[in-house]
């Protein structure tokens, strides 16, 4: 393809045809050189790691172009957290001394003891890192934790749906790949430590699964005198011991 290219332009230079602007156009003659013209995909992959009630978010991006040229570019996930799932801000501080993460809470006014009907959505912000294992991914980790649900009537369990992330890219200088994949610009800090705000490009990408949908345990109404009852007797059970305890070895002085 390459071979017959070169003839063709051999043969357009011999006659005075060479292409220009106006005769034929830059997609056209990349096609004749056999160069594609189409962008690659960005491909993002959401997995739930760990069972139970406290779960590990791991958010993997891979590129379909080589990222060599971007090494000066950051990797921002924007990440909804939906009602039935809190972040503990204080687990996010620890991770962040122990250099595992790096993220930080949009929403203010966070309280992680509300149940789920009592909550509402959050956001998470978190500084991909570039996966030393692949040199075009990068790669997020988000520990997060189910909320208490109403009992139900029937259906002992509940459904939590999180959906795909934003992906957001910043770079220090311009890259024409780039135009393949931005949609639009959004304001975010420029690092965890910096707090400037820096204009991120909004990534279109391909998500392997359109969402992640976690299946949460809940109770059920008809068991809430069987419940209810049992809470009661345990709690004057330890009352009555912790009592006893102190009046047959606590030391009493008038």
């Amino acid at each position: 393809m390459a071979v017959r290219a070169v003839a063709w332009l051999h043969l357009w230079a011999a006659t005075g045809l060479a292409c220009t602007p106006a005769s034929v156009s830059d997609a056209g003659y990349l096609i004749l050189l056999g160069i594609r013209t189409t962008c690659s995909e960005i491909i993002l992959r959401h997995e739930v790691l760990k069972d139970g009630f406290h779960r590990d978010l791991l958010i993997k991006v891979k590129f379909g172009e080589s990222i060599e040229d971007l090494q000066t570019c950051r990797l921002l996930i924007k990440q909804h957290i939906p009602t039935g799932l809190f972040v503990d801000p204080y687990e996010l501080a620890s991770l962040q001394e122990r250099n595992i993460t790096e993220a930080m809470m949009v929403s203010e006014n966070f309280n992680i003891e509300a149940p789920n009907y009592l909550s509402e959505e959050s956001e998470i912000l978190i500084y991909a890192r570039q996966d030393s294992q692949c040199v075009d991914c990068f790669q997020a980790f988000l520990p997060v934790h189910y909320r208490y649900h109403r009992p139900h009537s029937k259906d002992g369990e509940t459904f939590i749906v999180v959906n795909n992330p934003d992906l957001l890219m910043y770079c220090d200088q311009e890259f024409p790949i780039l135009k393949c994949w931005a949609q639009s610009e959004v304001g975010a800090p420029c690092t965890l430590k910096n707090k400037d705000t820096c204009q991120w490009k909004n990534m279109k990408y391909k998500s392997v699964n359109k969402n992640v949908t976690l299946r949460v345990p809940v109770g059920l109404t008809v068991h809430t005198s069987l419940v209810c009852s049992v809470t009661l007797l345990v709690t004057i059970l330890c009352s009555t011991s912790i009592l006893v305890a102190v009046f047959k070895y606590g030391h009493f002085s008038l």
